[in-house]
């Protein structure tokens, strides 16, 4: 006989908790300064969220995640591109256990101001 400890029943995450686990985890890597609003086109003028920088789409139970950043000067950006994408892909498999399809990080600037 077969015990089962699973409780019966659905979870289902909402792609508002998505994006704020992609938004929180890549203003945490060190090198970005903060995140930028994602280009508007005509296939993303309804895309909720999209001025936050992140936009998160869910496709054949992979999680696919565009993040728009502003990177601070004087670092290596191919680095910090490459532990935005490591840190949010290990964040979101952690917390909720979904796969990664892809996280494309988008650098849009190099943040060039003076320390005051």
């Amino acid at each position: 006989m077969t015990i089962n400890n699973r409780p019966p029943g659905k979870t289902t995450i909402a792609p508002d908790v998505l994006t704020q686990i992609a938004r929180l985890t890549a203003l945490s890597v060190e090198g970005v300064s903060h995140l930028a609003p994602v280009p508007t086109t005509v296939d993303r003028i309804f895309v909720k969220n999209a001025n936050e920088g992140v936009i998160v789409e869910i496709e054949d139970d992979c999680v696919n995640v565009e993040i728009h950043v502003i990177i601070k000067k004087d670092l290596n950006v191919r680095d910090v591109c490459h532990k935005i994408q490591a840190q949010v892909s290990r964040a979101i498999s952690e917390m909720v256990g979904m796969d990664i399809g892809w996280i494309n990080v988008h650098v849009e600037d190099i943040d060039y101001e003076m320390d005051k």
